[in-house]
């Protein structure tokens, strides 16, 4: 046999090798779905408030599925006003998503007044933080969701220089939700900022000290009213009826702090 048909025969034969490959990555795609998860945080009053994330699971047509995670400590409050941090770029089946759960290891403190401290966390060392989400989840498609601590409400000190994390936070897709972004001057004057929902459920953030800016993620579409807080001299203000549409960002025109 000469060369030019050994060539064809093993072309012959390797065909059905590469429609068989191809067959099983498009299987796959049609039978699963990309996820994302971020991490970030809403600011506060603590220099530091670090969490050692070990592992992401999710509970999709009720069994459990460990997800490939970025492990490490992170420090919250490196993730604050719409800055995040991946976790999680994985795969999962489709069906329905019902629940996510964060596992954190012992690796756990805070940093208040330049002092670093523990932070007891015997829940998520068990079983994990979980959150429900009660996603339907389609072939083929990618979801983004963000895991969005509130550290100031998260972090308890429980006297003795001892602290327990007791989370409080929200998991949101980004595709379904929409924010608010703005600035606040001068910058010094770091507002609590109230965000009140239709519902009259409240989320709470700080502006940041430098710069002003604030971004509030994972509103639903309404309108929401915001309440700013001030340091020392300035004045109270507020603002109703900022509308939020999910996909988008609505940004706020600078607000000017006046003296009391």
């Amino acid at each position: 046999m000469g060369k030019t048909a050994n060539r064809v025969l093993i072309a012959m034969l390797l065909a059905p090798l590469v429609f068989s490959a191809c067959n099983t990555l498009n299987t796959k795609n049609q039978d699963s779905s990309r996820i994302r998860i971020f991490l970030t945080d809403a600011p506060g009053d603590y220099q530091e408030v670090n969490i050692d994330v070990q592992g992401v699971e999710v509970i999709i047509n009720d069994s459990v599925i460990e997800l490939e995670t970025n492990q490490g400590v992170y420090n919250l409050l490196d993730f604050v006003n719409g800055v995040d941090t991946i976790l999680v770029d994985d795969e999962i089946p489709s069906g329905k998503l019902s629940q996510v759960r964060l596992i954190l290891g012992e690796n756990n403190s805070i940093m208040a007044d330049s002092r670093i401290s523990g932070l007891m966390t015997p829940s998520a060392q068990q079983s994990g933080l979980k959150f429900n989400v009660h996603q339907e989840i389609s072939p083929g498609e990618m979801y983004s969701f963000v895991i969005d601590f509130d550290a100031a409400k998260s972090v308890v000190r429980t006297g003795s220089e001892k602290y327990i994390l007791k989370p409080v936070i929200r998991v949101f897709a980004e595709v379904l939700t929409g924010s608010i972004e703005g600035v606040v001057q001068p910058s010094e004057a770091r507002p609590a900022i109230n965000v009140i929902s239709p519902g009259n459920d409240t989320i709470g953030v700080y502006a940041d000290t430098l710069t002003g800016h604030f971004m509030i993620r994972g509103l639903s579409t309404g309108y929401y009213g915001l309440e700013f807080n001030p340091d020392t001299v300035f004045a109270d203000t507020s603002l109703l009826g900022v509308e939020v549409i999910a996909g988008e960002t609505t940004v706020l025109d600078t607000l000017w702090f006046r003296e009391e």
